[in-house]
């Protein structure tokens, strides 16, 4: 594990071995995610993935996550005083953030794997910046009245479940990860967001995935994202929720896998 100072920000990174001519796999984690949330219920999901497939790897936290630095001030602030991030800030990592890390590691055509809000980022990094593929499991490219719901859920699991004690063996301030996440999901200024307009950009290998149960989105975010990007392959998961990695963990290496044997690096 490393640190880098990206954006004037410190990142956790950790870097995978793996082929020095095929173009590395870049993970971007979900909303609550981080470095070490990927590996979970015994599993080494980037490891397993970097394994089968033979390209190295790059996981990193994103600002505020994990054991990264805290996201920027400036930010809008909540009725409960907290720092809150503003509506566009999976444009601001995708557009600011990844080149610059990119930029730093000399990495120029990423294979790009995403899950959730680290989906949206990928989809939006690969509309306007040269990538060798785009995988993105559980994307969102609008907003849906069951991602509000479930977010809400998630609110009174942190308040007064257990979620934030499993939350702070992940990361530095679990408050801050989990508030900044969800203050901005139950924003106004959120619900018209909507990424379909840029989708249509994207020319490199397109795969999706999502599981039919799906707690955080319908379908139609795989259908809004075939409708601007007919090229785009499509894996729709039965018995399976918002994160096929942990719910599926093998069928998605072996389709992953076969993903990218498809690829022209």
């Amino acid at each position: 594990m490393q640190s880098l100072n990206i954006c004037g920000q410190r990142l956790e990174v950790r870097q995978i071995a793996g082929s020095e001519t095929l173009a590395p796999i870049v993970f971007l984690h979900e909303g609550l995610g981080s470095v070490s949330m990927w590996t979970q219920r015994g599993l080494d999901w980037p490891l397993a993935v970097c394994c089968a497939t033979g390209r190295a790897g790059l996981v990193y936290s994103r600002r505020g996550y994990g054991q990264s630095g805290p996201a920027p001030k400036g930010y809008s602030t909540s009725s409960a005083n907290r720092d809150v991030l503003q509506a566009d800030y999976m444009h601001r990592e995708a557009c600011n953030v990844l080149p610059a890390l990119l930029a730093q590691l000399n990495i120029k055509h990423p294979l790009l794997l995403g899950h959730s809000d680290g989906a949206t980022i990928a989809l939006l990094h690969a509309s306007q910046c040269p990538v060798t593929a785009c995988i993105a499991m559980a994307p969102h490219v609008v907003v849906e009245s069951v991602a509000i719901t479930a977010i809400g859920q998630a609110r009174q699991a942190f308040e007064s479940g257990d979620l934030r004690q499993r939350l702070a063996r992940h990361h530095a301030d679990v408050d801050g990860a989990f508030w900044q996440w969800n203050d901005v999901w139950s924003s106004d200024g959120f619900a018209s967001f909507d990424i379909r307009q840029q989708c249509r950009h994207i020319t490199a290998p397109l795969l999706l995935v999502q599981g039919q149960n799906d707690e955080y989105g319908t379908m139609r975010q795989l259908d809004e994202i075939a409708q601007a990007a007919p090229h785009a392959q499509q894996i729709r998961l039965d018995d399976c929720g918002h994160s096929p990695h942990r719910d599926q963990p093998q069928v998605c290496i072996e389709r992953i896998t076969d993903f990218c044997l498809q690829l022209i690096d």
